[in-house]
């Protein structure tokens, strides 16, 4: 082999080396991605009032995902309420402990509680985060819900008056270090723009209330550009079936669910996003 033969030799295969060679300054994945099926509803034929349940899978960066507790509190004042919220803060914590490994933030807002965790690394995190401008919200318009409130939705056998019973949030639900605490949409939004957060999984109580209108929540969130999605089997509806449409309770939260698939936001269920 002459000279100018071995030295074109020797560019090819520096030049094969140098292709296999990652750029150090390659940036690093964010995670896992999450492959969730939503559950959507469409009004194929427009007009007709007839909807229809879709699918529809997504992905979700784990750095790029929240997921935000709504109102778990110890306590409410009505004692169905209580005792259904307390069944689902057990289980939420298991999805929680799934989540926080794969680097989706928790965000723990149990409404009128900040005292309680004034001093936490939490709720100073969430204070101490930038604050952002608001986005304009986007006009989003939708028919009154589909089940009669006006009671205060308690199902008790005996009727009673609406009272501040709750403190803090409930204490089946671990608050690990690196969760963030905070009943202010404000401070939410600056938390999830501070750390790239495009997704938003909510979860809590009540469905036809505080999970659809806090400032922090559903309508808010989803006006100010996040990509909403609701934990389907982990929220409950303040509904008396002794009001219309006159369904049991659990019918009429799922009312108010596909309501929120309508209108507002696909959801998921929670024994999806546990699988790896």
């Amino acid at each position: 082999m002459n000279l100018p033969t071995r030295r074109l030799v020797l560019i090819a295969i520096l030049a094969v080396g140098a292709a296999l060679i990652v750029p150090a300054t390659q940036a690093e994945p964010k995670g896992d991605v999450i492959r969730l099926p939503l559950r959507s509803r469409v009004e194929t034929f427009k007009g007709s009032g007839a909807w229809d349940e879709v699918g529809v899978t997504r992905e979700f960066v784990p750095g790029e995902t929240a997921i935000i507790l709504c109102d778990v509190w110890d306590k409410h004042w009505c004692d169905n309420a209580t005792a259904r919220c307390g069944e689902l803060a057990r289980k939420m914590d298991v999805l929680l402990s799934i989540l926080r490994p794969r680097g989706v933030l928790v965000i723990h807002a149990p409404s009128d509680c900040m005292d309680f965790y004034k001093d936490t690394p939490q709720r100073k995190s969430a204070q101490e985060a930038p604050k952002v401008p608001l986005p304009k919200a986007v006009e989003i318009t939708c028919p009154a819900l589909p089940i009669d409130d006006s009671d205060g939705g308690c199902d008790d056998a005996e009727s009673k008056k609406s009272f501040k019973a709750w403190t803090r949030q409930h204490p089946a639900i671990t608050i690990a270090e690196q969760d963030v605490m905070s009943d202010n949409g404000q401070e939410v939004f600056n938390v999830l723009q501070q750390r790239g957060v495009k997704n938003l999984l909510i979860m809590g109580v009540h469905t036809n209330m505080c999970v659809l209108n806090r400032t922090f929540a559903i309508k808010q969130m989803t006006k100010w550009g996040i990509r909403c999605v609701l934990v389907r089997d982990l929220t409950d509806a303040m509904y008396n079936p002794k009001k219309s449409p006159f369904v049991s309770h659990d019918e009429g939260t799922e009312l108010v669910i596909q309501y929120i698939e309508k209108y507002w936001c696909p959801t998921v269920l929670s024994s999806d996003l546990m699988k790896k």
